[in-house]
């Protein structure tokens, strides 16, 4: 929670970043504040502490408590701390299993705390409203944007993954304004990538990143939503990021579809119908 208070403090109204500034400076006195009490120190209203806390995702100051108990407690080694471990030639399988599985989880905890919820509502909005979304990654990008695409063209989308970068220019180059772009990319530095995020813009398409805070991907993008794992490149490292971004694409996709409501739902259930008869039947 301190981490995506601090990303999204910019974002913040001034009353609220007084509160955030609190909040930063006195983490451990929050735990036991009331609102009056927050008000008073940093200066601000009532309603402002309550809007602040709705802001970060939370429902009231009781519901900020607890996600910022989560904080504390990993900090100060009194709850699951970020693990990561990478796997060592050596390890048996128990070592592996509970190396891999502690990593991913407490990767998940971390990134679902500081994604940006301003930011994933913007992106849900965004592709709620595309006339066609393409999806576009390179290397293990390019698999996580074809799970991407399958799960988006289920509600009636139009959709698609392109994965070779020449493709990715050439598609960028026809879209029209009211399409979208989802581009994936880890590092957000490659040059193929960026170019084809550039060109999507240049027609009138609108850019979603997912990728690492602050890169040039990130930079470029209308929206971007930043995932940072502490990957390491050594060999049997865990991918992490594979697997945050597919959550993250996760609550995307969840998103739309409550937007577009029965509607996807019903696209939903009748692609699922028709798989039946692909089925073997038992006997």
């Amino acid at each position: 929670m301190l981490d995506r208070l601090r990303q999204e403090r910019p974002l913040l109204s001034p009353a609220e970043q007084r509160v955030a500034d609190y909040v930063l400076d006195n983490p451990q006195t929050v735990m036991r504040a009331a609102v009056a009490d927050i008000a008073r120190q940093a200066g601000v209203s009532q309603p402002t502490v309550i809007r602040f806390c709705r802001r970060m995702g939370c429902q009231g100051l009781p519901d900020f408590k607890l996600s910022l108990a989560g904080t504390l407690a990993s900090e100060t080694g009194q709850g699951t701390p970020y693990v990561h471990s990478a796997v060592d030639p050596g390890d048996d399988t128990a070592t592996i299993m509970c190396k891999l599985f502690d990593s991913a989880a407490t990767a998940m905890r971390a990134t679902r705390d500081a994604l940006s919820v301003p930011a994933m509502e913007a992106a849900i909005a965004m592709l709620t409203e595309a006339r066609r979304i393409e999806f576009y990654g390179l290397g293990n990008s390019g698999i996580i944007a074809a799970d991407a695409q399958h799960k988006f063209f289920r509600l009636g989308i139009p959709s698609v993954a392109y994965t070779d970068s020449h493709t990715q220019v050439m598609a960028a180059a026809i879209l029209q304004p009211g399409d979208c772009v989802v581009a994936l990319s880890q590092s957000g530095r490659s040059p193929e990538l960026l170019d084809a995020a550039e060109v999507a813009r240049s027609s009138g398409a609108t850019v979603i990143a997912l990728t690492t805070p602050g890169s040039p991907l990130a930079r470029l993008a209308d929206v971007s939503i930043g995932i940072e794992t502490p990957e390491d490149t050594a060999s049997f490292s865990p991918m992490l990021s594979r697997l945050l971004t597919l959550a993250v694409i996760d609550v995307l996709t969840v998103g739309v579809a409550l937007r577009l409501g029965p509607d996807a739902v019903c696209r939903m259930e009748q692609a699922k119908r028709s798989l039946q008869e692909k089925r073997l039947k038992l006997r």
